[in-house]
This record gives structure tokens, sequence and C-alpha cells, in this order.
């Protein structure tokens, strides 16, 4: 076994909440370093929607600028109802800013805004332990190097093994999967600047302009037994998605006909429970987590990505404001006060996340559980949940995460 290596901060997880959390702290000039296990930075999922507190944050990170330069500003939305053809206008246009990105184009934006060797690829952590002596986070990587840190911040996705060791419950599934890509129109498309929804039956499909060509639609219906299959070709992602989508309007058809291939995904939708957020303090040591290793939702607010980037402003701030990291302490008293700063840095975040991702947690639970059901009984108690604790259908996008 190598000699342990010291870091200061250990981000695990090289995704939109990894990269924003390194990019965070890089501009409170605390360092940290990105490990990722897979060969590349990749953008799973083709586009996010980020609504108007997605962008207080992707400002308090300094780059939002860059980013409005790449998506059209979605201006109003639509939901049609396929069998009879009745339409009704969705509150999306009352909200304030929200646009379609490219996954590719804020990946490639955050990871372009961090200091050289911030990221590391090809390195998968085997396992995590704390310092018998100092509780610091000790990384076991697959090549038999170690890592000491500071802190560790779990970014690491829907099976997150941080999230395991913090005591979190493994997330579980939706009988409703998505299916996600894009369309290019060559000669510009006819969508104008709004989200549509079109349903039938058990089978929803939105589309959302990203520019005046490209397009970005996803399809969401049940699971089935063959989805596990089907998600590895995305020749059989478009087939299946096709077949979903019979009797829907001809233009809609010919957009999912006419995808790009190579955008194509099929995923399951995996939750994180909301009673599970209320219990745990996201916390052991200083380990924690962030992003959807933290509070895993279904797609039906698209906030997943918006949570993720508060995530990492909020983070940040709570480690600058309550330990100087920068700081190299010398002896065991100036360790044991520099891990007492970190874990109070922690709880405050821990503090501030819990709730707010608590109530996007209940809601997209709600939501998901409501289409998942056959009964009519439970459908009625969920709506009824809905009108009664989410009556303001946009009020999620108000939240401020505040300053860096």
């Amino acid at each position: 076994m190598e000699k342990a290596e010291e870091e200061k901060i250990v981000i695990v997880g090289g995704g939109i909440c990894g990269l924003a959390t390194a990019l965070a702290l890089h501009r409170k000039e605390i360092g940290s370093i990105v490990l990722e296990r897979s060969e590349e930075l990749r953008a799973t999922g083709a586009a996010i929607i980020v609504q108007p507190n997605g962008w207080r944050a992707l400002d308090q990170l300094g780059i939002a600028s860059q980013l409005r330069q790449t998506a059209l500003t979605i201006q109003s939305g639509q939901y049609f109802t396929v069998k009879d053809g009745k339409h009704k206008d969705l509150p999306l246009g009352d909200a304030g800013e929200v646009r379609c990105l490219r996954r590719t184009d804020l990946i490639k934006t955050l990871a372009a805004n961090l200091p050289l060797n911030t990221i590391h690829l090809k390195t998968k952590v085997v396992s995590i332990k704390l310092d018998p002596f100092t509780s610091y986070p000790i990384l076991q990587l697959h090549d038999g190097s170690v890592l000491v840190a500071k802190v560790v911040v779990g970014c690491d996705g829907v099976n997150s093994t941080i999230a395991n060791i913090l005591g979190l419950n493994s997330t579980s599934i939706f009988t409703t999967c998505v299916a996600r890509g894009f369309t290019n129109y060559e000669a510009g498309h006819k969508f104008g600047s709004a989200f549509l929804v079109f349903s039938k039956d058990d089978v929803q499909l939105g589309l959302m302009p990203v520019t005046d060509k490209l397009v970005y639609w996803f399809v969401t219906r049940k699971l089935t037994s063959q989805d596990s299959m089907v998600s590895k070709y995305h020749k059989l992602i478009k087939k299946t998605t096709v077949e979903a989508i019979r009797g829907f309007p001809n233009h809609i058809m010919e957009m999912v006909k006419n995808s790009d291939e190579d955008s194509l995904h099929l995923t399951e939708l995996r939750y994180r429970a909301p009673w599970d957020l209320l219990r745990t303090n996201f916390r052991k040591g200083t380990v924690t987590v962030a992003g959807d290793a933290m509070h895993a939702t279904g797609p039906f607010l698209a906030q997943g990505g918006s949570a993720s980037l508060e995530d990492a402003v909020v983070l940040a701030r709570c480690l600058s404001q309550n330990m100087h990291i920068d700081i190299d302490p010398r002896g065991r008293k100036r360790r044991k006060m520099l891990m007492l700063k970190a874990a109070a840095a922690l709880d405050q975040y821990a503090r501030e996340r819990k709730m707010r991702v608590f109530w996007l947690s209940l809601e997209t639970f709600v939501i998901g559980t409501m289409l998942d059901s056959s009964s009519t009984l439970l459908k009625s108690l969920c709506i009824i949940a809905l009108i009664i604790l989410f009556r303001d259908k946009i009020a999620h996008t108000r939240y401020d995460c505040g300053h860096l």
C-alpha cells in the first residue's frame, strides 16, 4: 500500500453537483479535488431544466452569464390531453427565468472554471473509514493508494457509497421510467419558446426548446421487465418510445423518430424517501453528501439539478464561515480544532438544507406515487395532499440559496 497523501477537501463524483461544489469552494479560495471513476466527465440525461432558484445558484458560482448564451428563455407552458384535445396553461411562464441547458454545456463550463489538476479521472473510491486519532476520513482508492482528507463530500449519485456510510437507506424505484433525448431541426423548429406537455393514459411527453434548432424531450411511462435491456441500446430506446406515444400528434411522434440516437437515455426513476431525510443528520465525522446522493428525486418538478447547485453554494459558504481550511494544523490539538470546525460547518450545512430538500422530496414523492398507483383512492389522496400542501405549484422556484 502506498503512503497516504493528505488532501484538504475530497469530492467523490464528477457530475454536476461534484463540479459545482468544487467551483463554489474555489470561489471561496478553498482547495479541493474531485475524484471521478469514469475515464471522462459524463453528462447522462441529455439536458437539465434550470428554474429561477437554479439560476440564482449559477449566478453565485459566476457562470450564469456564460450559460445564458447557450439556451433560450422559456416564456410559457401548455398541457395537452391527447384523447380530447383539451389544453390548459402551465404556470411556468410566471416562474421567472427558465431555460433548458445541455448537460454537456453545464459540465464543460463548470470544469473549465476549475483550477488545473482539480479533477482526477479514472479514480475509484473503494472504501472510507475514519482515522481513530484525528477522526479524519481515510479513502482507499482502487489502485491501492490512500488519501487522508479533512472533509469528504459524497456527490456520487443515486447509488451513493458515501450515503451508505452516513446511514441513509438505499434509494427506491418508482414504477415509472423516463426516456430522454434531443431532436435537431436543421431549418428551425416551430415550438417557439414554450414548454409543452402531452398526456395520454399513463404516458406523458414533455418538450422544451434549447435553441431555435434544438429541442429536448422526455417521455415517462410504466417500467417494464425488458427495460434494463432496452436501456443499453439507443435503437431500442427510440423504438419503444415511439411505440409508447402511439396516438400522439404526428409532429410529436416525428420529433421522437427523428431524434439524435446518440443523445437517447432510458432510466428508471429512483428516489430517496422524504422521511429518510428527516431522520438523518447528513454528517459522520467530517463526511457529508450533496446532490442526488442526499436527495434523489424524480423529474416531476425538474429540481434535481437546481437543488444540487444550491447544495454546492450552501456547503461552500458554511465551510468558509466556520473553518480556516487553508491553515496547516500542526500538532494533535490543532488538528482536533480544525476537525471540530469542519464538523460544525457540515452541521450548519445540514440544517440549512434539510427542510428545503425534504419539501422537494415530499412533493415529488406524492406526484410519483400518484402516477405509479392504479388505485383511484390512492390517486385521490395524493391529489388532496398536493392541493393542501403544495397549492402554489411554483413555490419551489422562488427559493434563494443566498450569497456564496
